[in-house]
């Protein structure tokens, strides 16, 4: 099969005016197909605060009410999504921005009321993975901004690393997949306070291990998480690296 690259970044490297320039120029050169996910969570906050919205986290997960809902619809589906999009035309990159409500693309479920009630979040349902290959193979490249819809009129806030995951999950029957997670860090670190400790190479009996004895936690739990869901529905490999990185074949390999 033709290989498939999904790069996802974090709004920490896409609001990074020296990051994003270099991020792009690297994810240009990657060849084959190729697919870009994006967070922005830093952007959302700061025009929340201006629209004199509060933000409200609980373990860095933010309760999206619907006056948030608005704010994250703007800011993901307008403001960031668009910029990547125009910048990536400038590079020859014929990108296509798109939420999963844009032709149905991702539909989720509202998250349900338990211990918390994070509002109007979503938890992916269903990829179209045949059409967001039928696109890619007009050369189109798609920029996915971290919104879902839940097929009833609203629009969902969405995590972006399981959108990543999930829409690398359904267009591994199409495409040899290779989804990076590129972040701040090199990799997975063995000691969170050596910037070099990076695995190479995890498998899911040694994360299981590194979990265990507390080397791996907080925010990477899930990330990884997400990463042996890919493997486990087909994805080809997984990489978590560093967004400066993507060109190289640094950071953490996942099988």
């Amino acid at each position: 099969m033709e290989n498939l690259t999904i790069i996802k970044t974090g709004g920490e490297v896409v609001e990074d005016e020296h990051a994003l320039p270099q991020l792009l120029h690297d994810f240009a050169l990657i060849s084959g197909y190729k697919m870009l996910v994006h967070g922005g969570g830093r952007s959302a906050t700061k025009i929340a605060t201006l629209l004199g919205i509060e933000s409200r986290m609980i373990d860095g997960r933010r309760i999206t009410d619907s006056e948030m809902l608005k704010v994250v619809t703007m800011v993901y589906g307008g403001l960031v999504n668009k910029n990547i999009v125009a910048r990536l035309q400038a590079l020859s990159i014929n990108a296509l921005g798109l939420t999963g409500a844009d032709m149905n693309v991702i539909l989720s479920d509202k998250r349900p009321v338990g211990k918390i009630d994070y509002g109007f979040a979503g938890d992916v349902k269903k990829v179209n993975g045949q059409l967001l290959a039928s696109i890619i193979r007009q050369g189109i490249v798609p920029v996915m901004a971290p919104l879902t819809h839940d097929g009833h009129g609203s629009m969902l806030n969405t995590n972006a690393d399981t959108i990543a995951a999930e829409t690398a999950c359904a267009l591994a029957t199409s495409f040899d997949v290779t989804l990076v997670f590129c972040f701040e860090k090199k990799g997975v670190l063995l000691n969170p306070d050596d910037e070099d400790s990076v695995i190479p190479e995890l498998t899911r009996d040694y994360y299981h291990k590194l979990v265990n004895a507390k080397a791996i936690q907080g925010g990477m739990i899930p990330k990884l998480d997400n990463a042996f869901h890919a493997i486990d529905s087909g994805v080809k490999k997984v990489i978590i690296t560093a967004a400066s990185a993507i060109a190289t074949n640094g950071g953490t390999c996942i099988h």
